[in-house]
């Protein structure tokens, strides 16, 4: 019988642990089970095996990165937003290289879970590029523009890449302004009367104009 109390999400979380402290490398279903207090063979009674347990992870990383993006975006739009979320990102892939590593995909099998987690990423990206007013035939590409200048600089970041004497706040609020700079581009052919779309764009404050945008840059 499984031990009591015991479930896949606290597996799920216990190995989550591992990686945040230690990256996903040390991984292993021994070192959850010696973590949890159990033999290893008991794990299978609630995961299916490693991969299992890793897109476990990988899906939980994807909700906790999540929900600091949505927690950042709330009740902003526009440049505030836009710096609020890039912060997020970045803080998260720095403070938890490891989990956030398991964010970018690559894995063997997909679950309704996780494509409702990225979904949600995503409606978030969604929401901030709409109140800039970037058309609907743009947002894809607004959003791959967001995410790969995000993902560079934190990639960077965490691997070392910078080796450079100049501090990496000054360069990184550099990069969000190139970001809102293209961001207004796209959206600087939006129709006078276009508002923001349904959903999850309510997370952010009504959509400023361009103009005013650039204005509440500090």
């Amino acid at each position: 019988m499984p031990r009591a109390g015991l479930d896949a999400q606290i597996v799920a979380e216990a190995a989550a642990a591992i990686v945040d402290t230690d990256g996903r490398a040390a991984l292993t279903l021994a070192r959850v089970a010696a973590d949890l207090g159990v033999a290893a063979p008991s794990l299978y009674k609630h995961v299916a095996g490693l991969d299992d347990l890793t897109f476990r992870v990988a899906t939980l990383s994807v909700r906790r990165m999540t929900d600091n993006l949505i927690a950042a975006a709330m009740g902003r739009s526009g440049y505030e937003a836009l710096l609020a979320v890039a912060e997020a990102y970045r803080r998260f892939a720095v403070e938890h290289p490891g989990l956030y590593a398991l964010t970018l995909g690559g894995h063997p099998f997909e679950s309704a879970e996780r494509q409702a987690e990225v979904a949600r990423g995503m409606d978030v990206m969604r929401a901030l590029t709409r109140s800039y007013g970037v058309p609907e035939d743009l947002t894809v590409d607004a959003i791959r523009l967001i995410r790969a200048a995000l993902h560079g600089f934190a990639d960077l970041e965490t691997q070392g890449g910078f080796r450079l004497p100049n501090g990496l706040d000054k360069s990184f609020l550099l990069l969000v302004e190139a970001i809102a700079t293209s961001l207004e581009t796209l959206g600087s052919a939006k129709p006078a009367n276009q508002t923001a779309g349904p959903g999850q764009a309510d997370l952010l404050a009504p959509a400023p104009t361009t103009n005013s945008i650039a204005r509440r840059r500090p």
